[in-house]
């Protein structure tokens, strides 16, 4: 039988995006062990300061404690030995994909090898980890049964509770946003349910069960993908088309049940990963998903093709392209938040790059040093702007709020491309 709640502690296991503000929440209300591999994050943490800046710096320090806590508040540690007493386990660690797009889950199983080691009669493993659906019972339950001794639904149980955490919304945070939770068993499906609903205060949905949980989450994004996809694929035709692609959508969205997507790049570590989680189960099972990846096919041209349009407009105006000067403002997978993870901004620097342009990065919100490690590219930061006269071509690739205030202005010796539509259609060349 599980631990009564009143008296539950609990081990998030992965302190970035998701985990460090389920955890901050949980250790409103429970004694929190925060458990991370990198020491520099734990010690950053204990320190009260967040670089990812999903939690503010103030609601942090309010719930930290200087040692493993006995009521509440939330105590980080790279020391598995710290998760001993902990009843409740939630995984948050990241699901990302190798460069052949293949489903990466060694984070995830080496997650349950250490939860394994000090796993208990009556505790729960819960997952929020983004996976296709039979992950949970196929992959990590065998690794807690084989490495801690005890019996699947008999000594200990299971969950999962897909994370939907929107990374730089500072409205939609982590207790706002609707939570689905599902258990191995229906007790354990309501105890799941019942832990999660003390600081969800939007609600919860619980599912039938763990692989109903699983295919939820994986459809959501895979569902804004191909919607992204859908009206890239327009951004292109309207493109050729001679006819302004936002004026079209401002016009069918007028239509109450039209969806408003927009044409972009689609990175970051949800959105542009999930879809290939689908269709490598899929395929497992003899079914090739073609609309899937189709849309995920186009979805990644458009750093190319941003990046060739940019160089179409600086040949009509009789400006030098090779050996030229090109700026990018923003390289994070989207705006006002530092998260450089799978940025598509990359393709359009590269595909320039192969043109022999300069290529200048500018971030205020992305860190440079993350960025070379990442990528392999020196990007400016701080809070100055270089100054535009120095270039042939600008893209605004990331509608960051403090590009909106720049002097940008299309001109016979400078073009402007507006990747995201934030400028006046007058002062830019084109947009998508």
């Amino acid at each position: 039988m599980s631990t009564p709640l009143k008296d539950v502690k609990i081990a998030v296991i992965g302190l970035g995006y998701v985990g460090l503000p389920l955890a901050v929440e949980f250790a409103k209300k429970f004694p929190v062990i925060g458990f991370d591999i990198a020491s520099k994050r734990v010690k950053e943490l204990n320190n009260g300061h967040d670089f990812t800046l999903e939690v503010e710096d103030h609601d942090l320090q309010a719930v930290l404690a200087t040692s493993s806590p006995k009521e509440k508040g939330l105590y980080n540690s790279d020391n598995p030995a710290d998760l001993s007493d902990c009843q409740v386990y939630i995984v948050t660690v990241p699901t990302p994909t190798d460069r052949h797009n293949r489903p990466v889950l060694t984070p995830m199983l080496k997650a349950s090898e250490t939860i394994a080691k000090y796993l208990k009669k009556g505790d729960v493993v819960i997952y929020e980890s983004t996976v296709y659906p039979g992950v949970t019972e196929e992959e990590c339950v065998p690794l807690l049964e084989k490495n801690s001794g005890l019996v699947y639904n008999k000594d200990f149980f299971a969950g999962y509770s897909p994370e939907r955490i929107n990374p730089g919304d500072k409205e939609h945070t982590v207790s706002k946003i609707l939570k689905v939770t599902s258990g191995s068993t229906p007790e354990i499906a309501e105890y799941v349910d019942s832990l999660y609903r003390e600081v969800i205060v939007a609600g919860t949905h619980k599912a039938s069960c763990i692989k109903v949980a699983e295919a939820a989450k994986v459809i959501e994004n895979s569902q804004r993908d191909i919607n992204i996809a859908f009206v890239n694929e327009l951004s292109k035709i309207f493109n050729l088309l001679n006819i302004d692609t936002q004026e079209v959508l401002e016009a069918a969205g007028t239509k109450w049940n039209f969806l408003p997507f927009k044409p972009g790049l689609v990175g970051g570590h949800c959105i542009s990963v999930d879809p290939f989680y689908l269709a490598q189960k899929a395929q497992e099972v003899g079914y090739h998903p073609e609309i899937i990846l189709a849309g995920r096919r186009l979805n990644d041209s458009m750093g190319k093709h941003v990046a060739t349009e940019v160089i179409k407009h600086m040949m009509r105006k009789d400006l030098k392209v090779i050996d030229s000067k090109v700026l990018i403002l923003g390289f994070t997978f989207k705006e006002d938040c530092p998260d450089v993870r799978n940025t598509r901004v990359i393709d359009i620097y590269s595909e320039l790059r192969n043109f022999d342009i300069a290529v200048d990065v500018y971030d205020p919100w992305a860190n440079p040093e993350e960025v070379k490690h990442e990528y392999g590219v020196d990007i400016i930061g701080g809070k100055n702007c270089p100054s535009l006269e120095e270039y042939s071509a600008v893209v605004l690739a990331v509608a960051h709020k403090e590009f909106k205030a720049l002097p940008i202005q299309k001109s016979k010796n400078l073009v402007v491309y507006d990747v995201k539509a934030v400028l006046d259609k007058d002062k830019v060349d084109a947009r998508l």
